[in-house]
């Protein structure tokens, strides 16, 4: 797959999922929405790896690639889901702009990393008082928001530190089995989680949201889920948390426009100035690349 396709692909479905997210927990609990979600993505994805002719690997260092996605694929997953009852679907995306600025952050502790320049730390401060900003709006509002932000905060912790710990240990690993591996892996952690909240199935008629858990369990954990890890294995961890400067504009149209969606003032400020942290951010990324030595 080639790398811009696969990136604009994560794009699309990443805009996209906040809402899918929200319509699917809608019709199911949250935790058994996830659940579903991914069960039917390894239930499509299997076959298509065995037409692939590749197979679904168990050693030592593919369950470690697997388990070092767990944090992703099951932690934000989860929290996601849970936190989409108390939050707008845009402000889900908003939150999880965040991830490149903790990925960078996370990856000066590996050997290998590229050392942040002023840029970078300018962009982690600034996304750090966008943060504070929708927080101090959540705190005046009694409907269960702050409790959403902090499992949104937790989500996309899990999900910088999956992306980190992908990026070192699941070196010449197809995408696909990748992605099979860890939510295969995934789906006992779900249902351990979904009977510890004890959640019942409740069947309604909310077509929108068993519509919206197929889209994500083809698009946004197969689909979705493979365009990461090709582009994943092929640039920087924080380069390819950098697609959420894109996405929390696209979200929150779409909130708007499909579900009648509408932030506070004061979180639709926190939101812009997040989106100029990203920015910031990503001008570090380019000095980088620019004063970087030809052939490295």
């Amino acid at each position: 797959m080639p790398t811009g396709f696969a990136y604009l692909t994560v794009v699309l479905v990443w805009a996209t999922t906040p809402l899918a997210i929200k319509w699917s927990a809608e019709a199911l609990p949250p935790v058994m929405a996830a659940m579903l979600r991914m069960m039917l993505a390894v239930m499509i994805g299997i076959p298509c790896l065995w037409l692939l002719r590749q197979r679904l690997r168990w050693d030592r260092l593919a369950v470690r690639a697997y388990a070092a996605a767990l944090p992703g694929v099951f932690g934000a997953m989860a929290l996601s889901y849970m936190a989409s009852r108390y939050v707008p679907s845009g402000l889900i995306s908003v939150v999880f702009g965040l991830a490149p600025l903790l990925s960078g952050v996370m990856m000066q502790f590996t050997a290998a990393s590229v050392r942040l320049n002023a840029w970078h730390w300018s962009g982690c401060l600034l996304g750090v008082a966008g943060l504070a900003v929708v927080f101090s709006d959540a705190m005046t509002v009694a409907d269960g928001m702050l409790a959403g932000l902090l499992l949104l905060l937790a989500a996309v912790t899990g999900f910088s530190i999956s992306g980190v710990m992908v990026k070192q240990v699941a070196v010449g690993m197809h995408p696909l089995a990748q992605t099979m591996g860890a939510l295969t892996l995934s789906l006992p952690c779900y249902a351990l989680l979904s009977v510890c909240l004890g959640e019942q199935v409740v069947l309604g008629d909310n077509l929108s949201g068993l519509v919206a858990i197929g889209y994500l369990a083809v698009f946004g954990s197969l689909v979705g889920f493979v365009s990461y890890f090709v582009i994943l294995s092929r640039l920087s961890a924080a380069t390819v948390a950098l697609v959420t400067l894109v996405t929390p504009v696209l979200a929150l149209a779409l909130g708007a426009l499909f579900n009648g969606e509408r932030l506070p003032l004061m979180a639709l400020l926190g939101a812009g100035i997040i989106l100029v942290a990203l920015a910031l951010y990503l001008l570090g990324d380019r000095r980088v690349r620019r004063l970087a030595p030809v052939g490295t």
